[in-house]
């Protein structure tokens, strides 16, 4: 240490002319630390005769008094401000500065370093077996990866990523996702690759891509999800035959391979929802659901998509796609009370108020903030945190529950601040449970209406909710929006989006 003092303060001596300084007294207090009185008494010792006046710098005002070191703002000295501050003892560093919320991704003010959402896009959501039903996955997600380049107009040599969410086909689609990067025209120099963290792979993916501009290992990147359960049912997922036979001992792996249904009827079962909640839970999902689709409110956000059907008879025609096939005229509680449950006998969860089976893609730009601005980008929201949580895999759905506290906490919010929550409704009875847990108010959840009427394609999901969302938060007028689901095996996930438009 004496050494080190002693080379910095020739360097300093070396440089400063015959009356560059005359200074008042510096203030040095060491705060009881061995290290710090060391550091103290060397520095006194060798240049004793130096007085030091002006302005004081005041970087460590975080610290508690007795541990502050005070240097003025004469650059030349700033070194040895840095030095002293070194061997400050760790436990009288205060809450303040321990507590930095360093973990959100963009402050609650705009900044160059933000991440933000420059656009974000979907296809509708089709029935599975549906509308898109001879699309394969790879010329679905290709046509949306075409019509956000071209919105945006950026050059797809600037996205430095992108990462795309998939469940259930083999590899999480790795290599069909790849090759819809190919489909829709985008050079080979931008890299990629599929994540899978079940329902939530689509949020996810926009996660880790707003983590890599936030480490700022890129400045632009691309994320989102695709599903066909029409291709890739949900049997897909795993072959049961094949896992380990230790799963069997253990109840918690065990758990993960219930079925979902199972996992509803066990949310219902623990939180006494009822099988009317659930059913009045489903019909309005439905009617917020058709009353968008009849208000125009997710022209915006859906992409048209071309594809070809085949009928009965074997004839081929093309048809365009640009309405979500789930929400369902005259889904009323009449009609969903008479269903039988799906799952269990005696059950509440049936498929009137469980999610459907879906096909979907939908595609999400960011970049930092600095960056859309130099390439002219939109800058639509900015993403402020994200967090995943896991829960105990019986009663996975009640994620959402867990997953939204620690996110808005990252961006210094509480749910009282939040102006609109997408919350996916994979199961009413799981849905139900995480608002009410949270203490929600219903007009703030889904407003066009949640999965049971739109649809759920895994992959997809979490990017279709943001697709979703950032329109409303903009007709509304409002700013801070939630995204959230469970996730199959005992997780949940949710991230913190404002809007900027």
């Amino acid at each position: 240490m004496r050494a080190y003092i002693q080379e910095i303060h020739q360097r300093e001596q070396a440089e400063q002319e015959a009356s560059s300084l005359r200074h008042e007294p510096r203030e040095v207090t060491s705060g009881g630390d061995p290290a710090l009185q060391a550091a103290q008494a060397e520095l006194q010792a060798e240049v004793p005769e130096q007085k030091i006046s002006g302005p004081f710098f005041t970087a460590q005002e975080a610290l508690p008094q007795a541990s502050r070191i005070r240097f003025p703002s004469d650059p030349k000295m700033q070194r040895l401000q840095r030095l002293a501050g070194h061997v400050v003892a760790a436990a009288e560093s205060s809450p303040e500065l321990v507590a930095q919320p360093t973990a959100a991704i963009s402050g609650a003010t705009p900044g160059d370093d933000d991440v933000v959402i420059c656009c974000a896009l979907r296809s509708a959501v089709g029935k599975a077996g549906k509308g898109f039903k001879e699309m394969p996955p790879e010329d679905l997600l290709a046509e949306v990866f075409k019509v956000v380049i071209d919105r945006t107009k950026i050059d797809p040599k600037e996205i430095g990523d992108c990462v795309i969410g998939n469940a259930l086909q083999p590899g999480a689609g790795g290599f069909g996702t790849r090759m819809s990067m190919f489909l829709a025209g985008l050079p080979y120099e931008v890299p990629m690759y599929t994540i899978n963290r079940q329902c939530s792979s689509g949020l996810q993916a926009v996660a880790t891509v707003a983590q890599s501009i936030k480490a700022g290992t890129i400045d632009v990147g691309l994320a989102g999800g695709v599903e066909s359960m029409s291709t890739y049912p949900m049997a897909c997922a795993y072959d049961q035959k094949k896992l380990s036979p230790n799963i069997m001992k253990n109840a918690m792996a065990k758990a993960c391979i219930l079925s979902m249904g199972i996992t509803s009827e066990n949310v219902a079962e623990k939180y006494n929802i009822s099988r009317e909640t659930q059913d009045k839970f489903a019909e309005a999902s439905h009617e917020k659901a058709l009353k968008a689709q009849k208000e125009g409110l997710f022209d915006s956000e859906i992409i048209p998509i071309k594809t070809t059907q085949t009928d009965k008879e074997g004839n081929k025609k093309e048809v365009v796609i640009s309405k979500d096939e789930g929400p369902r005229p005259g889904t009323t509680f009449e009609v969903l009370s008479k269903m039988k449950p799906a799952f269990k006998e005696g059950g509440s969860t049936t498929a009137g108020n469980a999610s459907q089976l879906s096909d979907g893609a939908a595609l999400v730009l960011l970049a930092r903030r600095s960056k859309a601005k130099e390439l002219g980008l939109p800058i639509l929201a900015r993403f402020r945190s994200f967090a995943a949580v896991g829960v105990d895999p019986h009663v996975m759905g009640i994620g959402p529950a867990y997953a939204i506290p620690p996110a808005l906490k990252q961006a210094g919010l509480s749910v009282g601040d939040v102006d609109i929550f997408e919350i996916n409704e994979a199961f009413a009875s799981q849905a139900f449970m995480s608002i009410n847990h949270l203490s929600i108010p219903m007009e703030k959840v889904n407003p066009k209406g949640g999965a049971i009427a739109l649809g759920h394609p895994l992959g997809c999901t979490g990017s279709r909710q943001i697709a979703s969302l950032l329109p409303e938060l903009k007709r509304q007028g409002k700013k801070i929006g939630v995204v959230s689901m469970c996730i199959g095996s005992g997780m949940g996930a949710a991230g913190v989006i404002e809007s900027e438009q």
